[in-house]
Protein backbone atom coordinates (compact mmCIF):
# COMPACT_ATOMS: atom_id res chain seq x y z
CA UNK A 1 0.00 0.00 0.00
CA UNK A 2 3.34 1.98 -0.04
CA UNK A 3 3.40 2.20 3.36
CA UNK A 4 7.45 2.98 4.80
CA UNK A 5 7.77 0.25 8.07
CA UNK A 6 10.96 -1.07 9.63
CA UNK A 7 11.74 -3.84 12.37
CA UNK A 8 9.01 -6.58 10.91
CA UNK A 9 9.67 -9.86 13.41
CA UNK A 10 11.71 -7.51 16.15
CA UNK A 11 11.32 -6.06 19.52
CA UNK A 12 10.55 -2.60 17.82
CA UNK A 13 8.69 -1.29 14.71
CA UNK A 14 9.48 1.95 13.14
CA UNK A 15 6.43 3.57 11.07
CA UNK A 16 6.87 6.39 9.00
CA UNK A 17 4.53 8.51 7.50
CA UNK A 18 4.15 8.85 3.88
CA UNK A 19 1.39 11.28 2.45
CA UNK A 20 -0.67 8.69 0.56
CA UNK A 21 -1.70 4.83 0.66
CA UNK A 22 -2.99 3.26 -2.10
CA UNK A 23 -5.24 0.62 -2.76
CA UNK A 24 -5.05 -3.11 -2.50
CA UNK A 25 -6.77 -6.50 -2.88
CA UNK A 26 -5.62 -8.84 0.41
CA UNK A 27 -7.04 -12.29 1.55
CA UNK A 28 -7.30 -12.49 5.29
CA UNK A 29 -5.31 -15.29 6.83
CA UNK A 30 -7.79 -17.85 8.10
CA UNK A 31 -8.80 -17.98 11.84
CA UNK A 32 -5.97 -20.85 13.33
CA UNK A 33 -8.08 -21.14 16.27
CA UNK A 34 -11.44 -21.84 14.64
CA UNK A 35 -9.53 -24.40 12.49
CA UNK A 36 -7.99 -25.95 15.87
CA UNK A 37 -11.24 -26.07 17.62
CA UNK A 38 -13.05 -27.75 14.98
CA UNK A 39 -10.20 -30.64 14.97
CA UNK A 40 -11.01 -30.96 18.87
CA UNK A 41 -14.21 -30.97 18.11
CA UNK A 42 -13.32 -34.08 15.54
CA UNK A 43 -11.30 -35.55 18.51
CA UNK A 44 -13.29 -35.50 21.47
CA UNK A 45 -16.68 -37.09 19.16
CA UNK A 46 -13.94 -39.83 17.65
CA UNK A 47 -15.53 -39.13 14.20
CA UNK A 48 -13.75 -37.87 11.31
CA UNK A 49 -13.58 -34.29 9.99
CA UNK A 50 -12.15 -32.24 6.80
CA UNK A 51 -11.84 -29.06 7.09
CA UNK A 52 -11.08 -26.66 4.13
CA UNK A 53 -8.98 -23.16 3.85
CA UNK A 54 -7.21 -23.42 6.20
CA UNK A 55 -3.25 -22.99 7.02
CA UNK A 56 -1.55 -25.95 8.29
CA UNK A 57 1.55 -24.54 8.94
CA UNK A 58 0.10 -21.97 11.60
CA UNK A 59 -1.64 -25.07 13.65
CA UNK A 60 1.74 -27.42 13.79
CA UNK A 61 1.40 -27.63 17.78
CA UNK A 62 -1.81 -28.22 18.01
CA UNK A 63 -1.95 -30.76 15.30
CA UNK A 64 1.31 -32.50 16.84
CA UNK A 65 0.12 -32.58 20.02
CA UNK A 66 -3.56 -34.39 18.53
CA UNK A 67 -1.41 -37.17 16.53
CA UNK A 68 0.30 -37.58 19.89
CA UNK A 69 -3.09 -38.50 21.43
CA UNK A 70 -4.06 -40.60 18.97
CA UNK A 71 -5.28 -39.04 15.93
CA UNK A 72 -4.62 -39.63 12.42
CA UNK A 73 -4.21 -36.23 11.29
CA UNK A 74 -3.31 -35.61 6.81
CA UNK A 75 -2.29 -32.90 5.41
CA UNK A 76 -2.80 -31.22 1.58
CA UNK A 77 -2.29 -27.74 0.72
CA UNK A 78 -5.11 -25.64 2.54
CA UNK A 79 -7.13 -29.19 4.07
CA UNK A 80 -6.38 -31.32 7.08
CA UNK A 81 -8.45 -34.07 7.65
CA UNK A 82 -8.38 -35.68 11.23
CA UNK A 83 -9.52 -39.67 12.42
CA UNK A 84 -10.17 -39.62 16.06
CA UNK A 85 -9.72 -42.72 17.93
CA UNK A 86 -12.43 -44.21 19.55
CA UNK A 87 -10.57 -42.77 23.08
CA UNK A 88 -8.10 -40.06 23.17
CA UNK A 89 -4.47 -40.94 25.21
CA UNK A 90 -3.47 -37.97 27.60
CA UNK A 91 -0.96 -35.91 26.84
CA UNK A 92 0.99 -33.04 28.23
CA UNK A 93 0.84 -29.51 27.09
CA UNK A 94 2.53 -26.33 27.98
CA UNK A 95 1.41 -22.90 25.98
CA UNK A 96 3.74 -20.83 24.70
CA UNK A 97 4.39 -18.11 22.65
CA UNK A 98 4.15 -18.15 18.87
CA UNK A 99 4.89 -20.47 17.35
CA UNK A 100 4.25 -22.93 20.03
CA UNK A 101 1.00 -24.24 21.70
CA UNK A 102 -1.61 -21.27 21.29
CA UNK A 103 -3.07 -19.82 24.79
CA UNK A 104 -6.09 -19.73 22.82
CA UNK A 105 -6.55 -23.00 22.64
CA UNK A 106 -5.59 -23.86 26.14
CA UNK A 107 -9.56 -24.45 27.22
CA UNK A 108 -10.81 -25.76 23.53
CA UNK A 109 -7.80 -28.98 24.30
CA UNK A 110 -8.49 -28.83 28.18
CA UNK A 111 -12.11 -30.10 27.17
CA UNK A 112 -11.16 -32.57 24.49
CA UNK A 113 -9.03 -34.71 26.91
CA UNK A 114 -11.99 -34.59 29.67
CA UNK A 115 -12.90 -37.75 28.43
CA UNK A 116 -9.19 -39.22 27.42
CA UNK A 117 -7.67 -42.37 28.88
CA UNK A 118 -5.42 -41.39 31.59
CA UNK A 119 -4.21 -38.40 33.76
CA UNK A 120 -3.15 -34.68 31.03
CA UNK A 121 -1.36 -32.34 32.50
CA UNK A 122 -1.77 -28.48 31.02
CA UNK A 123 0.70 -25.66 31.89
CA UNK A 124 -0.47 -22.38 30.94
CA UNK A 125 2.73 -19.54 30.94
CA UNK A 126 1.20 -16.64 29.11
CA UNK A 127 -1.99 -15.54 31.04
CA UNK A 128 -2.75 -15.72 34.58
CA UNK A 129 -6.66 -16.77 35.47
CA UNK A 130 -7.28 -18.58 32.31
CA UNK A 131 -8.86 -21.27 34.16
CA UNK A 132 -12.13 -20.05 34.83
CA UNK A 133 -13.74 -22.33 32.37
CA UNK A 134 -12.92 -25.14 35.07
CA UNK A 135 -15.66 -25.11 37.45
CA UNK A 136 -18.64 -25.38 34.57
CA UNK A 137 -16.68 -28.18 32.86
CA UNK A 138 -16.76 -30.17 36.25
CA UNK A 139 -20.52 -29.52 36.47
CA UNK A 140 -20.77 -31.55 33.86
CA UNK A 141 -18.69 -34.85 35.29
CA UNK A 142 -14.86 -32.94 33.86
CA UNK A 143 -12.62 -34.21 36.97
CA UNK A 144 -10.25 -30.83 36.24
CA UNK A 145 -7.96 -29.72 39.33
CA UNK A 146 -5.90 -26.27 39.14
CA UNK A 147 -2.79 -26.05 41.04
CA UNK A 148 -0.96 -22.90 40.23
CA UNK A 149 -0.49 -22.77 36.51
CA UNK A 150 -1.36 -26.50 36.14
CA UNK A 151 -4.79 -27.96 35.29
CA UNK A 152 -4.96 -31.98 35.98
CA UNK A 153 -7.30 -33.44 34.15
CA UNK A 154 -8.01 -37.06 35.03
CA UNK A 155 -10.34 -38.52 32.02
CA UNK A 156 -13.39 -39.83 32.91
CA UNK A 157 -15.67 -42.13 30.92
CA UNK A 158 -18.57 -39.59 30.20
CA UNK A 159 -19.74 -35.99 30.70
CA UNK A 160 -22.98 -35.04 31.63
CA UNK A 161 -25.42 -32.28 30.29
CA UNK A 162 -25.58 -29.36 32.59
CA UNK A 163 -26.51 -25.73 32.65
CA UNK A 164 -23.27 -23.75 32.86
CA UNK A 165 -22.06 -20.32 31.62
CA UNK A 166 -19.20 -19.46 29.49
CA UNK A 167 -17.31 -16.87 30.90
CA UNK A 168 -15.25 -15.88 27.88
CA UNK A 169 -14.75 -16.91 24.37
CA UNK A 170 -12.47 -19.73 24.41
CA UNK A 171 -13.82 -21.08 27.83
CA UNK A 172 -17.60 -20.64 26.49
CA UNK A 173 -15.92 -22.78 23.26
CA UNK A 174 -14.72 -25.91 25.43
CA UNK A 175 -17.96 -25.64 27.25
CA UNK A 176 -19.81 -26.27 23.90
CA UNK A 177 -17.42 -29.24 22.78
CA UNK A 178 -17.77 -30.86 26.16
CA UNK A 179 -21.80 -30.82 25.40
CA UNK A 180 -22.36 -32.06 22.02
CA UNK A 181 -20.33 -35.31 23.72
CA UNK A 182 -22.53 -34.77 27.08
CA UNK A 183 -25.27 -37.21 27.91
CA UNK A 184 -28.36 -35.43 27.60
CA UNK A 185 -28.83 -31.59 27.12
CA UNK A 186 -26.23 -29.04 27.99
CA UNK A 187 -27.40 -25.39 28.35
CA UNK A 188 -24.93 -22.38 28.03
CA UNK A 189 -25.34 -18.86 29.21
CA UNK A 190 -23.61 -15.80 27.95
CA UNK A 191 -22.90 -17.09 24.65
CA UNK A 192 -22.59 -13.41 23.33
CA UNK A 193 -18.69 -14.29 24.39
CA UNK A 194 -18.89 -17.23 22.23
CA UNK A 195 -20.14 -15.72 19.39
CA UNK A 196 -18.14 -12.55 19.06
CA UNK A 197 -15.53 -15.47 18.10
CA UNK A 198 -16.76 -17.77 15.73
CA UNK A 199 -18.80 -16.69 12.83
CA UNK A 200 -21.82 -19.12 12.08
CA UNK A 201 -21.22 -21.34 14.97
CA UNK A 202 -23.89 -22.89 15.55
CA UNK A 203 -24.95 -23.42 11.28
CA UNK A 204 -21.02 -25.05 10.97
CA UNK A 205 -22.03 -27.47 14.04
CA UNK A 206 -24.80 -28.29 13.01
CA UNK A 207 -23.52 -29.15 9.20
CA UNK A 208 -21.11 -31.86 10.47
CA UNK A 209 -23.78 -33.23 12.88
CA UNK A 210 -23.79 -31.30 15.66
CA UNK A 211 -27.38 -31.06 17.55
CA UNK A 212 -26.90 -27.32 18.59
CA UNK A 213 -29.77 -24.63 18.50
CA UNK A 214 -29.26 -21.14 19.84
CA UNK A 215 -32.39 -20.02 21.54
CA UNK A 216 -31.74 -16.74 22.58
CA UNK A 217 -28.73 -13.63 23.20
CA UNK A 218 -29.23 -10.99 25.65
Amino acid sequence: MGAKIKGAGTDEIEIYGVKKLKEISYNIMPDRIETGTFLCMGAISGGRLELKNTNPSHLTPVITKLEEAGCKIDIEKDTINIQAPKKLKAIDIKTMPYPGFPTDMQSVIASTFTIAKGTTIIVENIFENRYKYVQELNKMGAKITVEGKSAIIRGVRKLYGATVKATDLRGGAALVLAGLVAKNTTVIENIEYILRGYEEFDKKIRQIGGNIEVTSII
